[in-house]
């Protein structure tokens, strides 16, 4: 079981807590959290696209012009697919772009994801954010300054001041425990979780697991 330091909000080392193998500890596997992450963005689209088809265009109740003697090509409608203004063949139609992805797939590549920060010291352990009031210059100096840290995920449970602080902080995203997810895990270059959130993600991902 490895272990890793517990800081403060001033950088400074206060303990130290184990990390769970089955969550901090597990083999790395890219195409598994690939798969996870497609099909994670795939559900974000809304797919409302939509354009007319023939008979759902207006007009063209009546022949353009005459059948013969104009020189032009045979027109039965002006909202045929090739008169300017008509329908489109096989254009978009309403659609769900959701991919069926199984619950364990999920949870793995989540582990996977936790583990590869790990395994790269992009992770950092918090004792806990103590914001007396929503201040994003006190989390922003936090961050940037006594930490170092610049493109990251914070990660709390339920902590309404440090949610509202981090919101209009360029590059910094403020998650609560039960929000995790692959795709954000991967997007930002360092991932800061307080010792509450790590021991509550490890119980609910160990629990799920056995």
């Amino acid at each position: 079981m490895a272990s890793i330091d517990i800081l403060n909000t001033d950088k400074k080392k206060v303990g130290t807590m184990n990390l769970s193998d089955e969550v901090f500890g597990v083999e790395i596997n890219y195409p598994l959290v690939h798969q996870v992450i497609k099909a994670q963005l795939a559900g974000y689209r809304q797919g409302t696209a939509k354009t007319k088809v023939k008979s759902e265009v207006r007009g063209g109740g009546r022949k353009p012009f005459k059948q013969k003697g104009t020189g032009q090509a045979r027109q039965g409608s002006v909202r045929s697919p090739l008169k300017v203004g008509g329908g489109q063949n096989f254009g978009p139609i309403p659609r769900s772009y959701e991919q069926s992805t199984p619950k364990e797939m999920t949870r793995g590549a989540l582990r996977v994801a936790l583990s590869d920060r790990f395994k790269a010291n992009h992770l950092i352990v918090i004792d806990e954010f103590k914001l007396g009031e929503v201040k994003t210059k006190a989390l922003s100096e936090i961050l940037r300054k006594k930490l170092g840290l610049d493109k990251v995920l914070v990660v709390d449970d339920k902590n309404l001041n440090l949610e509202l602080s981090g919101r209009n902080i360029a590059n910094v995203k403020v998650l609560r425990t039960e929000g995790m997810n692959v795709y954000d895990i991967v997007k930002y270059n360092w991932l800061v979780m307080t010792k509450k959130s790590v021991e509550t993600l490890s119980a609910r991902l160990v629990g799920e697991k056995s």
